[in-house]
């Protein structure tokens, strides 16, 4: 696998990934089954089912790190007694996203990624994370998530 091909692969599971917690958003506002939709979007990005998964969500503070898939799926849509701080990052709801990646490291077993994504509400109001992601090929040979920390800039008082 060539670097070409891996960046490809990471901008695509980028936008798969922040489109899902788009599609979120829209199917709460629809009273659909947000719960559904956050299981297939952890079930399908993420390497939980696989190994180890480092995810430091942006607005997680106790507990900051989301160890399993019901961990990841509170911080999305909240509603687990166990981690009341989790208000639902994909209920914003949100209308777009973009990523400006500021680089990215590959080889033949691992992919990382960093840089900042943008997230724009339904007022055109973007908010701005800073990003790292790792991925890793499962046994189908498609790229999963096994490191995501997020966080808000830095802002001196």
């Amino acid at each position: 696998m060539n670097e070409r091909f891996v960046k490809e692969q990471i901008i695509q599971r980028q936008y798969d990934w922040g489109n899902g917690i788009i599609k979120i958003g829209k199917i709460f506002k629809e009273n659909g089954d947000i719960v559904k939709a956050a299981t297939e979007l952890v079930d399908s990005l993420y390497g939980y089912k696989e190994g180890t998964v480092l995810f430091k969500p942006t607005k997680a503070t106790d507990p900051q790190f989301r160890r399993n898939p019901e961990e990841a799926i509170s911080y999305f849509i909240g509603g687990n007694d166990k981690f009341p701080e989790d208000l639902g990052f994909a209920l914003q709801p949100w209308e777009k996203v973009r990523f400006e990646n500021h680089g990215y490291i590959a080889n033949y077993d691992l992919a990382i990624s960093m840089g900042n994504y943008f997230f724009t509400d339904k007022d055109g109001n973007e908010t701005k994370v800073e990003f790292t992601m790792g991925f890793f090929l499962d046994a189908n040979n498609k790229l999963k998530i096994n490191l995501h920390h997020s966080s808000f800039p830095f802002s001196p008082a």
